[in-house]
This record gives C-alpha cells, structure tokens and sequence, in this order.
C-alpha cells in the first residue's frame, strides 16, 4: 500500500494555475460542443500540460453521473486529451442524452490524470485480492478481447463499513467488460494504474 500512497504523492504536482487552467478549458469544450464550434488548443499553455498525458473527465449533476470518458494511454499532448475527453464525456457518452445548453452551469467536472497503467502479476484469486490497494489503484481488467476499466474514484461504491469489497469491485468490473461475473477468478489480466483528482468543487 505504502508503493501506491507514494505513486499518487508524486502526481500531486500541478499547481493551483495549472489546475484552474485545465478546468477552464475542459468547461470551455463543453461550452463550445452545446454551440456547436469545436475548441480550438489554446494558444498559451503551461509547458506541463504540452506533454503527453491520458485523463478521464467525469460530468456528475446534482451528485449523479452525467457522463464519463477517458483515454488509458498518453497519445497526445494532456490539455488536448482534456479537451477531447470533456466533449465526449458531455456528448458521445452512449449512457445518456448530450447535455444540453441549459444544464452546463449546473455540471460539475472532475478531471483524472493518470499514470501509466502497469501489469499486476498474480498467482491465484487470493493473490489478486491481496495485491489490490483500494482507494489508490485504478483497475483496467481483459480477457478475450474484451476490457474494461474503474476509476480509483469507483471504490467508493464498494465500501461498507469502512471496509473495501475486493470481490464485489472486480465482480462489477467483470460485468462491465461483458464477462461472466467470476471471470476474474480465472485468469484476466488485471493492470493497475494512479490518478490525481481535479475537481471544480
């Protein structure tokens, strides 16, 4: 546990302009989709956020999900995966309708820059269940060409009692990738990856 606290420490690094610029932006993606106008790379941006960098960004209304999308792999400079992401999370989300004009000053966002996902060696399910470290590890989970991925974020969903639900975290996640739900007891590839949050509130 102690390697993921200090993982999520190194990340924790943008400073406060930085942070308020990739909020800023994020929201002007969105701004700018409900008008129709795509959104243009600013012309100044802090050196930082011109690396190669992968984020989710994440829409929630009065609490609730409103949209999420993320990229895994750091393709392209960080503040252009914002922009791409924050359009896609307000408007090619397949789970709900795109926001609409109306409803964006009452959306908060939440950006996820991630670190490089890595491989979690594992011998059997209980291995698997002791070498995760929740709230820290975002999860990507794969098996016959199917894959999908929760947020460090998500562990809050599968706490009870102060205690983390492992199998019931990795149960959903099987769901999630269209797997049988104890798939992950056979044999998946499980990657492991950090974020630091970015939240407007």
């Amino acid at each position: 546990m102690a390697n993921a606290k200090n993982a999520v420490r190194k990340l924790q690094d943008f400073s406060k302009a930085e942070k308020e610029f990739m909020l800023k932006i994020a929201r002007e993606s969105i701004e700018d989709g409900v008008m129709h106008i795509k959104k243009e790379m600013p012309k100044r941006v802090p050196s930082r956020l011109l690396e190669n960098g992968a984020c989710f960004v994440t829409l929630t209304h009065e609490g609730h999900l409103r949209g999420c999308i993320g990229s895994l792999e750091a393709h392209e400079p960080l503040i252009k995966n914002i922009i791409r992401n924050a359009y896609n999370a307000a408007f090619r989300d397949p789970r709900f309708m795109p926001v609409q004009k109306d409803e964006i000053e009452d959306i908060d966002i939440e950006i996820s820059v991630l670190t490089k996902p890595k491989e979690l060696k594992y011998s059997d399910e209980r291995d698997l269940l002791n070498k995760l470290n929740p709230p820290y590890d975002g999860v990507i989970l794969s098996k016959s060409g199917r894959s999908a991925t929760f947020l460090p974020t998500v562990w809050e969903h599968f706490k009870i009692d102060g205690i983390y639900d492992k199998i019931g975290f990795l149960t959903e996640l099987c769901l999630k990738a269209g797997l049988d739900i104890d798939e992950w007891k056979k044999g998946c590839k499980i990657e492991i990856y950090h974020t630091i949050v970015i939240r407007e509130k």
